[in-house]
């Protein structure tokens, strides 16, 4: 028995994201942020939307952005920048948001949980 098994949920359609903003669903009881942020193609990032310096649940409300070449968005109460690919906060080694891998199956955005 393979106890390894990922488990893909659907979290929204690819008309609901804003590009280049973020998206809120909640997920087992839990906020998570989306994001598509688009360059040449559209990538999909999904991160908590905790906000654990602000202890807020805000990170989808964040500008997108990015530093030396990593997206990140900007919390919307102190502005520190977490990353979109690893969680970390640029600004504070010790803060971090867990991250989600994301795809996009036909028109639905979905994460790994």
């Amino acid at each position: 028995m393979n106890t390894n098994q990922e488990t893909w949920l659907s979290v929204c359609n690819k008309s609901d994201l804003v590009i280049n903003s973020g998206v809120c669903a909640l997920v087992d009881n839990h906020q998570v942020a989306i994001f598509g942020v688009q360059s040449d193609d559209l990538k999909i990032y999904a991160i908590s939307n905790y906000d654990p310096i602000g202890k807020a649940h805000v990170l989808y409300r964040g500008i997108v952005g990015s530093i030396n070449d990593e997206p990140v968005v900007a919390s919307p109460l102190f502005k520190q920048h977490f990353s979109l690919t690893s969680g970390q906060c640029i600004e504070d080694d010790s803060s971090h948001v867990r991250t989600f891998k994301t795809r996009l199956v036909e028109s639905d955005v979905q994460i790994l949980i």
